[in-house]
């Protein structure tokens, strides 16, 4: 007789089922492909440019590597947005992110310093922000971006209030 396996236990999956996680807006998609579309134009210029001048083969290569890339980076950005996810529980902020190198980080209220919003002009155009949480540690530093604006002022009152609560008690 085979005995019971064990359950599998993923430790970037903290208290299964038990976690309600939140996804970052899809719009965050549109201002990763329109950054992607902007580099593969200049790439793409550079060697059509390179194709004139010197008339070799190898400048149309370089045109398709250079389509390949911005295709497999097209994908790459709509799979990494998808994998964006935060989750408020009662004494910490999770953020979970990542395909290949998958990043999990528990942010406790109570070590938090500052919050920040942000929004570059091409978030602003797509109605985004980004909560970036700081610590006294550097390298537990958060990050949830994508927001919509109303989130982003939500949350980040939300974090600063229970921050503050929080550190009270130290």
């Amino acid at each position: 007789m085979s005995e019971p396996s064990a359950p599998i236990v993923d430790a970037l999956e903290p208290w299964p089922g038990t976690v309600d996680w939140r996804p970052v807006s899809g719009r965050l998609i549109a201002v990763h492909l329109i950054g992607i579309a902007t580099w593969t134009v200049l790439l793409l210029a550079g060697a059509v440019a390179g194709s004139i001048m010197f008339e070799q083969v190898i400048w149309y290569w370089a045109m398709g590597g250079v389509l390949l890339l911005a295709v497999w980076r097209a994908v790459v950005a709509v799979r990494a947005v998808r994998a964006w996810g935060y989750a408020e529980r009662d004494n910490d902020l999770l953020v979970r992110h990542g395909l290949l190198v998958r990043h999990l980080s528990i942010v406790p209220y109570a070590r938090m310093q500052y919050v920040d919003v942000t929004a570059g002009p091409l978030e602003r155009a797509f109605g985004l922000a980004t909560v970036q949480l700081h610590t006294a540690a550097a390298a537990s530093n958060a990050r949830v971006p994508g927001l919509a604006p109303e989130e982003a002022s939500r949350l980040r009152d939300r974090l600063t209030a229970l921050g503050e609560d929080r550190a009270e008690g130290l």
